[in-house]
């Protein structure tokens, strides 16, 4: 199968410290996305957020949770990448950011993949064995979102959905770390990150329309191009108001309230400005997407410094 020549974008670092790696070790650090820490953000933050909501939780307890969900965010987004590309390998081959990955390249196999997975899988629960008994029990159900994710695009438009309920699978579990229960507000949180995934992945899925359209990948990328302003503006719309119901439901301090304002109109900017034929626009908005989810952490932060 030949990759399309439509595009010459493409996402993937082999310079800076990773062209100083081993031979050996630069397919694997790439098959992990170490040369794109954004993942690992995205996938981190709704687990702070989830640790800093609840009430009455000492700050030492939240500074460990936040350390080792910053570790488990690390090797499980690693894990998540190595089963994405373990079922897309075909896929990615045809599409022009894609097709230097190490399973599409062919520069790692398929049983130096599963080993890869199968480490990363053990220091996965070495972490994860360090929290309450719900937090593990979330954990090993997120699971099942991980392997399912892949396949997503293969049968249904709402793809960014899907990886919506999966990396957003850390606020439940940092709430449930922190607090040892779940509640109302922590499902409030869950919702908003949900929807905050759904319009920052949906930005990012503009990069590859004309490939996914050549090779029937389906996207909301593709679903909603045509109205994309009002889609992703929807979509932040909806996480902030899911934002405000947990942050009144779990009682935060006054000072969140202006605290919020900072994302709102980060959110604002990149609905607003959002350009689904400027590939390059659409890959730095997708990046930004961590300092939004900094600023939210941080309104989390007063509003506990302030109750």
């Amino acid at each position: 199968m030949s990759v399309s020549a439509s595009s010459s974008h493409t996402d993937i670092k082999t310079t800076g410290w990773i062209s100083r790696l081993p031979a050996g070790l630069q397919a694997y650090a790439l098959l992990a996305r170490l040369d794109r820490p954004i993942g690992t953000w995205l996938l981190f933050l709704p687990g702070v957020w989830g640790i800093l909501l609840p009430r009455d939780v000492m700050v030492a307890e939240r500074v460990r949770l936040i350390i080792l969900f910053g570790i488990g965010s690390l090797v499980m987004r690693a894990a998540g990448c190595v089963v994405n590309d373990m079922w897309d390998r075909d896929i990615d081959r045809q599409v022009v950011r894609t097709a230097g990955r190490p399973l599409a390249s062919g520069a790692l196999s398929m049983r130096q993949a599963v080993l890869f997975l199968l480490l990363l899988l053990l220091i996965g629960l070495a972490v994860l064995v360090q929290l309450n008994g719900l937090s593990c029990l979330l954990g090993v159900s997120s699971l099942v979102l991980v392997a399912l994710y892949p396949l997503a695009k293969r049968f249904t438009w709402w793809p960014q959905l899907v990886m919506g309920f999966t990396f957003g699978f850390g606020a439940p579990m940092g709430y449930a770390a922190a607090a040892g229960s779940l509640s109302w507000a922590q499902a409030a949180l869950y919702g908003a990150t949900i929807l905050w995934q759904l319009g920052f992945d949906t930005i990012y899925g503009f990069q590859d329309m004309e490939d996914d359209a050549r090779i029937g990948v389906k996207s909301t990328s593709r679903l909603w191009v045509s109205q994309a302003r009002g889609f992703i503006g929807a979509c932040y719309a909806g996480m902030v108001g899911l934002l405000a119901v947990a942050g009144g439901l779990a009682g935060v301090g006054l000072l969140f309230w202006p605290a919020l304002l900072l994302p709102v109109v980060l959110l604002a900017r990149q609905a607003t400005t959002v350009n689904p034929a400027d590939p390059a626009l659409c890959l730095t908005q997708f990046r930004f997407s961590r300092e939004i989810g900094l600023a939210v952490a941080l309104a989390l932060v007063l509003g506990r410094v302030a109750v």
